[in-house]
Order: structure tokens, then C-alpha cells, then sequence
């Protein structure tokens, strides 16, 4: 079946021109409408309005202008179906083959700080859904149907199979059909997720309402990125899915450059350690396993850096996780490679760099745009449920903590303190981190005790042969008691930063003055699960 009509309708009109001109060329009829016919024909093209080709006017302030049989009839009529032809000729419906339509911008509207209630309203579509649905229910069979575009990405594409085909392809008709459903799924889930966030039973049209944090409906949309070999374990099937819009910084845009499949462990490990890496805004290297930093330090260069945090705990960075927030040279390159690795992240890569790490073939080598952007929130799954929060993105500055202790802190120690905190934030509770100098010296994670968790991060020192003595401690919550306290002290800690909160914050005060430690105070907990 050869092409004959293209009705072309955009909101985003990147590469419109260029494509109606490459359909007109190939001899395809252009139907139009509003500021997409205007711009077509500003570019010399001959449009039909398709107010023209319907016979009746856009009317109710261009509400109803393609909502009309024409139209419908044009995308809906099975080409395989006699009676639908016949039906079209009785009826005077010319076929309507391709249809090119992205729709209003509600999305854009409503993120304005000042978008009013009736601005959202009217930037709701309705004719554009209409067809796009209409159109990709008609994608046909391999004999011929109706192709739908809604995005300028893929224009490319239905030209060149137009020029070797007559028309797309069947298997692109079809892709072109399921990503247009995705897209209306995913526009109306926006607008219901905007009304029922709304606080104001009757909001006022020209008011900005307000709007809760949490609506009524949530709609989440993913895209499936790759199927995975196996879930954390090999009798569980995984994939990894990514948000169509993904921020600058975050893990999803990762691009890998050499090295077999991520695993869903090796994603979930390599999101730990990013995300930790680019909480600092100094040279850092995070060595993450099982999803808790198992060695962390800063330093003047990556490989400084890389050098401390390997120190920390040389067995459990074996088959780790390794996350720089700089570019990873040669020397670094040659250092990382002495030992096993899974995954290698860093911002950007020198050439000799890669070249070397060619070598290590089953490396997986990510390369991932630094940025501050975060998940508008996190999700946890739940037997018939989802738990949805604010990411954890507060860190305390360091003019707000509190000393609570007779003792005041050094320069020195503040900045093992605002360390040891920066790091706890990303181990998981129950979390105790001893820092110096900008290096992890011993970390106890995941423990049901917090004393459990203080032990085990003294062991693990003591094991590396690293002494803890004058060392920063933190605790990503409080002390309900002092013997973890003690416990801290003992293993050589002169210094404890912790939320406080306790109902025995003045039994475990008082401990630490006992000791003559400093001890302060956050006021804010980070509980990682």
C-alpha cells in the first residue's frame, strides 16, 4: 500500500518542516492544523487545513476541530476491509495514512510556578489523544495500516522504510503503536495525577492552586532498559527499567563502554556507590559491596583517594563495586586493576586509561554524567502496596551542629565528624563509621544492634591493621543507650557525631563527657534500609 495523505498536528515542532517537505517530495498530501499549517506553509508547502478537508470549521476556541468522521473515519478504516471501503466512499473518507501529532504541553504548563487552574485545564488535549489512539488501534497487518508518529526521533525511520517499502514496515507500524499508547498512558496519568494532588476542592480559575506533595493517583511510567540474567539470585528473573526522563547525574544515564551485562546486584551496588560519590565535592573514591560502602576517602587526586579507601577493608573490596567522582586516569587505571572488581564509575575517562582496562574484558566500565539532580522520590515495593518518600537528600551543615559536651571540637575533628557523617548516610542501618583524615577506618553495617554494628566496625579496623585511636566516629541515629557509646570510645574514638533524640540523651552526655570526648549533635537521623 503506497502512502497518499499525512496529517501532520505538533506542539513540538523540532524537524516538522524538514519531514512534511521529504513526505511532499515522495508525493504525500499534507493535512494540517493551526500553527503547524501556518509554519508549513510560511516554509512554501501545499497544506489542506483541515477544517478544508472536513468541511466544518474549528470552533469552540480550536476545542473541536478534528474530532470530526473525516478524520476518524480516515484513520480508523481497515484497508483489508471491504465493507470499511465501501463505507468511506459512500461516506466521502479519503484514507488518512500517516499521522504525525505530540500534544499539548501539560506537563510544561503546570511545572510554571505560576500556572493557573485554568491554564492547566485548557492545555489538556483532547483531539490529539484522540487520534493518536484511533490512529494506532488502525497499524493494520502486513498488507498495510495506519502509521503514527509522536516523536521527531523517529522520522528518520519512517522515511527511509517509505523509500524502500512503498510504506513503513508492519513491525514498525506496530512499535510506532505500542510507543504512542505508552505516551497517552502516560499524558493522562499526568493530568490525574495534577488533579487529584489539588488541595482545593473548587479552585478558583484564575488562582495558582495549591497542591499536596502526594496525590490521590500516582501513575509511574518506566521504560524497560534491558532484561536482566537473573535477580539477586539465579532462580529469580529481573529487568532493569529506567524513567523515560532521566536527570542529569543520576545512574540511569549511565553509559557503559566496555564489559559484560550488569546484573541486577551489580546496578543496585553501582547506584550505592554513585550516589555517594557524587555527594562529595572533593576528589572521592566509594568501594561499595552488598550495597554498603566498605571503604571511602578523599583525597587530593582519584588515586590518593582510591589508595585510602582500598586500605579500609581490602577483603570486602574484593569483587566491589569502585565509584570516582573525577576522571579516571592511567595511573588510577593501573592501581584499580591490581585488584577484582565488578564495576568501574567515573565521570569521564582518559584514552590510555581505557585502553588499559580493555584488558580486564569482563570489567564493566560505566560512564556516568556528574550532576546534582535527584529522584523526585523513592519507592519501595510492599506485599499489595508501594512506600513512597523524599529522597534523603538533606546534609547538615556543619554552622548547625550542636556540641553537646563539655569538650569542643577541633577544626580538625569537625572535618572527620562531617565526613564520617557524609559516609553514614549511605551505610545501612544500623550504621557506625569511623573516619580520619578523610578515610573510613572501620565500618559496621546492617546490624539489628547498634552495639552489634560498633563492635563490628572495630573488628573490621583492627583486622586491616588500622588503629582507631583519635579517630570520628558516627552513628546514622541515636544512642538508646550508652554502652554503644562506650563501646566506640574504647575502640580509641575521641569524637561521636549522632542525631540525638534519645530519651537517654543526658545518660549518654553524660558518658561522653565521662570519657572527655567531644560529642555533637545533627538533629537529623539517616536511617537507610
Amino acid at each position: 500500500m503506497k502512502l497518499t495523505t499525512a496529517l501532520l498536528s505538533v506542539s513540538d515542532k523540532t524537524g516538522i518542516v524538514e519531514f512534511a517537505q521529504a513526505l511532499a517530495a515522495r508525493g504525500i498530501k499534507l493535512l494540517s492544523t493551526g500553527g503547524t499549517a501556518a509554519l508549513l506553509k510560511k516554509a512554501g508547502l501545499d497544506v489542506t487545513e483541515v477544517a478544508e478537508h472536513t468541511g466544518s470549521p474549528e470552533i469552540l476556541d480550536g476545542r473541536v476541530k478534528t474530532l470530526h468522521p473525516k478524520i476518524h473515519g480516515g484513520l480508523l478504516g481497515r484497508r483489508d476491509n471491504a465493507e470499511h471501503l465501501a463505507t468511506m466512499e459512500q461516506h466521502g473518507i479519503s484514507p488518512i495514512d500517516l499521522l504525525v501529532v505530540n500534544l499539548y504541553p501539560f506537563r510544561e504548563t503546570i511545572a510554571k510556578p505560576n500556572c493557573s487552574f485554568a491554564d492547566a485545564v485548557e492545555n489538556i488535549d483532547i483531539g490529539g489523544p484522540a487520534m493518536l489512539r484511533a490512529a494506532a488501534k488502525n497499524h493494520g497487518t502486513e498488507q498495510g495500516g495506519v502509521t503514527v508518529v509522536i516523536d521527531p526521533s523517529d522520522y528518520e525511520q519512517v522515511l527511509k522504510e517509505i523509500d524502500q517499502f512503498g510504506q513503513p514496515s508492519y513491525g514498525l507500524r506496530l512499535k510506532l503503536a505500542s510507543k504512542t499508547y505508552a505516551h497517552t498512558a502516560a499524558y493522562d496519568g499526568a493530568i490525574a495525577q495534577y488533579l487529584t494532588a489539588l488541595t482545593d476542592a473548587e479552585p478558583a480559575q484564575e488562582s495558582t492552586p495549591a497542591r499536596q506533595q502526594w496525590p490521590e493517583t500516582v501513575t509511574i511510567q518506566i521504560q524497560k532498559h534491558q532484561e536482566l540474567r537473573y535477580g539477586e539470585n539465579p532462580h529469580q528473573k529481573a529487568a532493569f527499567y529506567i524513567d523515560p526522563v532521566r536527570g542529569n547525574g543520576l545512574l540511569g544515564n549511565y553509559e557503559q563502554l566496555q564489559g559484560k551485562e550488569l546484573s541486577y546486584n551489580n546496578i543496585a551496588d553501582a547506584d550505592a556507590a554513585w550516589e555517594c560519590s557524587r555527594s562529595f565535592d572533593v576528589p572521592v573514591c566509594v568501594i561499595v559491596k552488598h550495597a554498603n560502602p566498605c571503604g571511602v576517602a578523599i583525597g587530593a587526586t582519584p588515586f590518593e583517594a582510591y589508595q585510602k579507601a582500598f586500605k579500609t577493608d581490602p577483603t570486602s573490596a574484593f569483587g566491589g563495586i569502585i565509584a570516582f567522582n573525577r576522571k579516571v586516569d592511567l595511573a588510577v587505571a593501573e592501581e584499580v586493576s591490581k585488584q577484582f572488581m565488578e564495576v568501574l564509575l567515573a565521570p569521564e575517562y582518559t584514552e590510555d586509561a581505557l585502553a588499559l582496562l580493555a584488558a580486564k574484558k569482563n570489567v564493566r566500565v560505566l560512564k556516568v554524567s556528574s550532576g546534582s539532580e535527584q529522584n523526585p522520590f523513592d519507592v519501595k515495593r510492599v506485599g499489595g502496596g508501594w512506600l513512597l518518600q523524599d529522597p534523603d537528600a538533606f546534609d547538615v551543615p556543619a554552622e548547625s551542629l550542636k556540641v553537646v559536651t563539655k569538650k569542643q571540637p577541633t577544626a580538625q575533628q569537625l572535618n572527620d565528624l562531617m565526613f564520617a557523617w557524609k559516609v553514614a548516610k549511605y551505610v545501612k542501618s544500623n550504621a557506625i563509621v569511623f573516619c580520619a583524615n578523610g578515610m573510613t577506618m572501620g565500618v559496621g553495617a546492617g546490624q539489628m544492634s547498634r552495639l552489634d554494628s560498633a563492635r563490628i566496625a572495630a573488628i573490621k579496623a583492627e583486622a586491616n591493621g588500622l588503629s582507631l585511636k583519635n579517630t570520628a566516629a558516627a552513628s546514622d541515629a541515636f544512642f538508646p543507650f550508652r554502652d554503644g557509646l562506650d563501646v566506640i570510645v574504647a575502640a580509641g574514638a575521641d569524637c561521636i557525631i549522632q542525631p540525638g533524640g534519645s530519651i537517654r540523651d543526658e545518660e549518654v552526655i553524660n558518658a561522653a563527657d565521662e570519657h572527655g570526648i567531644v560529642m555533637v549533635y545533627t538533629g537529623t537521623r539517616h536511617f537507610r534500609h
